[in-house]
């Protein structure tokens, strides 16, 4: 996919790229994401704590962006979500993290909540995939993103890890500000099941090469990663290259709807998907005005989830173990390896 040079920044200059479709001048003027169209990153570094074939034992090379197009009462990533964190990069530089992070072992590389910026990581993947770059792409996107955003992604994204975070508007509007989120939700995740509608796992060439062995990805406690897998990823499996790993995090009092999240997914694309369902919810911040969500899911609560997406039929899936609503999951928003 070529992409001219200077094409992709009037993709900003009447910003369309999320459901708001707010039409701000970003090369002038913040939208409601918080950004310009500069990029604006907050770390880039190995990360061990997601799904056990994503992060394996390597880590995840993740590149977290600043700003957010959601407004979550209870985000734990505030600093950044709300574009108080961060260093202004050119494209020419990360296209240089992209390799830095190569270099380190990461076994994939994984843009964290880059929607507002996607026209310019759309040309750094592009530069980078002409420049033989070996590892996946991966999408982490809270899904309140525009199919026509999603299609322009083809080719170029090898993983998507969406967050379905409501199937009830009226609760992503009280607890997100996000209206539509819903509908936005399905039809970004259906795009990105069109564009990879299978999980294809494989072992990690290199490092077999430096082994004689293959990479298994081994079930670790919470203190180590948190993911666990209700499909252990065996030698046969390895890391993920290509596929949808769709995320769920149960919220207070929220089991009804987490369930018909649930059953939605699993009626819509079964086992051609993961499913990773998450009772890592932390309250975060005053959330007086919000007190049915001022509180820890219980373990009955999750076990309850867990159960049902069993009963169901779910087999490819993802579940956490322990004690994972803490703070120690939430990096320094340092600009380390900015």
């Amino acid at each position: 996919m070529q992409i001219d040079n200077d094409s992709y920044i009037n993709e900003y200059r009447n910003c369309t790229l999320c459901p708001r479709t707010c039409g701000v001048d970003r090369t002038k003027k913040r939208g409601y994401c918080r950004e310009l169209s500069e990029l604006h990153v907050a770390r880039a570094s190995l990360h061990m704590w997601e799904e056990p074939c994503i992060s394996g034992k390597r880590g995840s090379g993740t590149v977290f962006f600043s700003g957010c197009n959601m407004g979550c009462v209870f985000c734990q990533n505030k600093t950044i979500s709300r574009g108080k964190t961060g260093k202004i990069i050119s494209i020419d530089r990360l296209v240089d993290i992209f390799f830095e992070l190569e270099d380190m072992g990461a076994n994939n590389i994984n843009l964290v909540t880059g929607d507002m910026f996607i026209p310019t990581i759309r040309k750094a993947i592009d530069i980078a995939k002409s420049r033989g770059i070996g590892i996946p792409f991966l999408m982490n996107t809270s899904s309140y993103i525009s199919v026509e955003t999603l299609k322009s992604l083809e080719g170029l994204i090898d993983i998507y890890l969406p967050d379905f975070k409501y199937i009830r508007n009226q609760d992503a509007i009280r607890y997100s500000n996000s209206p539509g989120y819903v509908e936005a939700a399905k039809a970004a995740i259906s795009e990105m099941v069109r564009q990879q509608p299978e999980c294809v796992f494989g072992n990690d060439e290199r490092l077999m090469e430096q082994t004689g062995k293959d990479n298994v990805v081994e079930e670790k406690t919470p203190d180590e990663a948190g993911m666990n897998s209700a499909s252990k990823c065996t030698p046969e499996q390895g890391m993920l290259q290509k596929g949808v790993v769709v995320r769920h995090l149960l919220m207070p009092g929220m089991i009804i709807q987490a369930k018909l999240i649930v059953k939605y997914l699993y009626e819509h694309y079964g086992n051609s998907i993961y499913i990773s369902l998450m009772n890592q919810y932390t309250p975060n911040g005053n959330l007086s005005e919000f007190p049915e969500i001022d509180r820890k899911v219980t373990s009955s609560e999750y076990d309850s989830l867990i159960d049902y997406a069993a009963q169901i039929g779910v087999i490819n899936g993802f579940m956490q173990i322990g004690e994972t609503a803490t703070e120690s999951f939430i990096p320094e928003f340092d600009c380390r390896g900015v």
